[in-house]
């Protein structure tokens, strides 16, 4: 088809950027979507109860299954002593990243224990009350061994990783950083500590599996379902193509469900010995040793400038606890290589292996503990320079990425940063802390900026019109809005209502994706819907040249127009689903992909980022040390919005997890046992309605034409990025009182307000 044959066009206001609300939304508050351990298909489901290991390292000696077998409505008992066959784990380093993804990841493969609550066992019952009250009663007796769990005391045995996690390098250094340091006439060297934490989606993990001859059907919560259905397939040792898997909607996963875990291993192998479905969940107490976490790290910040501001010298050191069964290490320290200027730098990242379970990716891996220190270490320089803290980012705004050496394919930070000073009356600022009360509170004002690649994953997509339109993808709807998005983008570039669009997601048997993860969901699966589309539009326009006796054949008109849900050819105007019906009764398809960004010129060619500036307003209580967010503010410049109101509520849920990370979440661990001691959500605190304040996100306008066809960014993560810090230098304005280890409970504020409070 000619160029001058191409140019149909779709009018009547673009559907992107609109506030839409969610397509799925009626299903979900009313009830009728369908989450993994409610799905009811094939015969009564069984159900699965998991015991796990109450010891951190050693073997299992003698497992007694007798009592529970002899349960009233058990059905099986599976342990390492009869469970199926599966490979081994395998080195604790994969050889290429997208392994890590898609290696076997067998349960009750032998009596090892690697981590505490391992699982040991799995109970099949009638029902899940039959099951759990059968696990009470396996008795079990250990050969306990001696474990590692404590990090601080133990990074003589750190080590350097091959890689960290998405393959970036380990190290990276620029020029003679000790040489900079040492004759730089300001210096911050500053250790920050931030603490084990865990995912806690609303949904735990669970699985159905259902087998019919040598397929598997499986039902369960999963992020990106290549990476699972690879994953599982290996680990059950069956192909590929006998492995289905299905997850059409998921309450939350945060990153905890990139993975297969023994939810869906376990489910499959009962399902299978058993002949019927067999449903399998953990509880919450079983996901903080079975689910992954974010692992404690120690920071180390050094930062010398010139006595202007100019940063000389950036130095970014991180010590991460992995598990010495499968390495994990987090890319920490990779963002400081993007967000300021300075001649000399250094990043390094160090392991100090350990008795626990995996760490994995928790949202925004990297820049999400990473920028609570960094953040704060500029807080801390600006200080000791008499500097505004924003004039401090300002001085130090690079003109090329500082270590690629390439242009920014659009960098709009100091915008979002005095558009963000400006909406929140940062001039109410005082430089000196603690000098701003209001009775017996003291009040603080706070700022950090924001960071986050901008990534984009392979993706397809088809789409079929037949009356109205069904787009299919394998991509899954984590809460973030994708069904919504991908109907905006079908609707807008087809010409037709939101209401004419169907969208497929979270079944395997549809096109590959690159699934939810990453903060690259919606440009990816969007790219390639936008372009199944593009395929479907030519040929709609080439039937309509073909058919006989149209005008358009008559008369070789140039142009078609498809709009409004009408095709538009020479001077006659048909609904879109009437021509359909006539023209193509069976109906068109299309496919369209894209490949992964960073094997695409523009991702080679361009730093490509998204961007914000976070600000905060805390008092704290001269008597007590109580912290109260007052209000947060969050400026984001991440490219085209997509959809305002999806976007808008992904930041705020992302600030809400700064919250969290600054004032309150930790996962405790008991360094004598190995184990979370607060495993539940008494005790694992997260912010509730009454600890948020008044949250308020700004978009600023910006078209990243280097990104995809969208001009869109990824920021469901960016909503993290540096609002924690952003509250904790609010603190230290209001107090004086610099806490470095997080979160930044009473305990560790309140005894250096004694001087402060008189």
């Amino acid at each position: 088809m000619t160029d001058k044959a191409q140019r149909h066009t779709t009018s009547g206001g673009s559907l992107i950027g609109r506030p839409v609300d969610r397509v799925d939304g009626p299903v979900k508050v009313t009830g009728t979507a369908t989450y993994a351990y409610e799905v009811a298909e094939g015969p009564p489901s069984a159900f699965g109860f998991v015991l796990g290991a109450g010891i951190a390292k050693g073997r299992i000696l003698e497992i007694e299954t007798g009592l529970a077998e002899r349960t009233p409505g058990v059905l099986h008992v599976m342990t390492h002593l009869n469970a199926p066959p599966q490979p081994e784990f395998g080195p604790a380093v994969t050889p290429a990243v997208r392994e890590v993804f898609t290696r076997a990841r067998p349960v009750l493969r032998d009596g090892r224990i690697r981590h505490y609550d391992e699982p040991i066992a799995l109970v099949v019952g009638e029902t899940f009350e039959a099951a759990r009250a059968a696990a009470a009663r396996i008795q079990v007796r250990y050969e306990e061994a001696a474990g590692d769990f404590g990090l601080e005391e133990r990074r003589g045995a750190a080590y350097a990783p091959q890689r960290t996690n998405a393959g970036f390098d380990t190290d990276s250094a620029v020029g003679d950083f000790d040489a900079a340091f040492a004759e730089a006439a300001v210096r911050i060297d500053m250790t920050y500590r931030t603490p084990y934490q865990h995912h806690n989606p609303m949904e735990p993990h669970a699985t159905l599996a259902i087998w019919q001859g040598d397929d598997v059907t499986i039902h369960t919560s999963a992020q990106t379902l290549s990476n699972f259905r690879a994953g599982l397939a290996a680990t059950l040792g069956i192909p590929l193509e006998r492995v289905r898997v299905i997850s059409r909607y998921i309450g939350g996963g945060f990153g905890s469900k990139l993975i297969v875990h023994a939810d869906s291993v376990l489910a499959a192998l009962a399902a299978r010995i058993l002949g019927r479905p067999v449903k399998v969940a953990l509880t919450r107490q079983q996901m903080f040793a079975n689910a992954g976490h974010r692992a404690e790290m120690l920071q180390n910040v050094r930062l010398g400038a010139s006595a202007d501001g100019k940063l000389l010298a950036l130095g970014h050191d991180v010590w991460s606890a992995t598990s010495r069964v499968e390495e994990f290490c987090e890319q920490t320290a990779v963002f400081a290589r993007s967000l300021y200027a300075a001649p000399s730098r250094l990043t390094r990242h160090r392991l100090v292996p350990v008795d626990l379970n995996r760490g994995e990716w928790m949202r925004s891996p990297g820049e999400a503990p990473g920028m609570l220190a960094l953040e704060c270490a500029m807080d801390e320089l600006a200080e000791r320079l008499g500097l505004d803290p924003i004039e401090l980012r300002i001085r130090n705004e690079p003109d090329l990425d500082p270590e690629r050496g390439v242009p920014f394919s659009t960098r709009n930070l100091v915008t979002c940063m005095q558009e963000g000073a400006r909406r929140f009356s940062w001039e109410r600022r005082r430089s000196e802390p603690g000098s701003l009360r209001e009775g017996r509170k003291l009040v603080g004002f706070g700022m950090a900026a924001a960071i986050r690649p901008n990534y984009i994953g392979a993706a397809a997509a088809s789409v079929r019109i037949e009356g109205r339109v069904t787009a299919r993808l394998d991509m899954t709807d984590i809460g973030t809005g994708t069904y919504t998005i991908l109907t905006q983008i079908a609707a807008d570039a087809l010409g037709v209502p939101l209401a004419a669009i169907t969208i497929e997601l979270g079944d395997s048997r549809y096109p590959l994706t690159a699934g939810s993860g990453g903060s690259w969901g919606a440009a990816s699966a969007g790219t390639a819907l936008l372009r199944a589309c593009e395929a479907l539009k030519r040929k709609i326009v080439n039937a309509v040249r073909t058919q006989p006796g149209t005008p358009a054949q008559k008369s070789g008109a140039d142009d078609v127009t498809i709009a409004a849900g009408t095709v538009r050819f020479g001077e006659r105007t048909e609904a879109l689903a009437e021509f359909m019906r006539r023209v193509a009764p069976q109906g068109l398809d299309a496919t369209g992909s894209v490949e992964a960004g960073a094997s695409t010129e523009s991702y080679r060619a361009f730093s490509q980022h998204s961007y914000g500036a976070h600000f905060a307003e805390v008092s704290v209580d001269c008597d007590t040390g109580e912290i109260r967010a007052r209000r947060l503010l969050a400026v984001i410049g991440a490219g085209r919005i997509l959809n305002a109101k999806t976007a808008r509520s992904q930041i705020l849920g992302g600030m809400t997890w700064g919250l969290g990370a600054a004032l309150m979440e930790e996962s405790v661990l008991d360094r004598r046992y190995g184990c979370f001691v607060n495993h539940d959500l008494a005790e694992y605190h997260v912010p509730v309605n009454s600890d948020v304040p008044d949250l308020d996100v700004v978009f600023i306008e910006e078209n990243d034409d280097k990104a995809n066809p969208f001009g869109a960014k990824g920021l469901g993560e960016l909503g993290v990025c540096g609002a924690g810090a952003a509250i904790a230098n609010a603190v230290y304005n209001a107090t004086g009182v610099r806490v470095r280890e997080f979160p930044l409970t009473l305990d560790k504020v309140l005894p250096g307000l004694a001087t402060v409070a008189l």
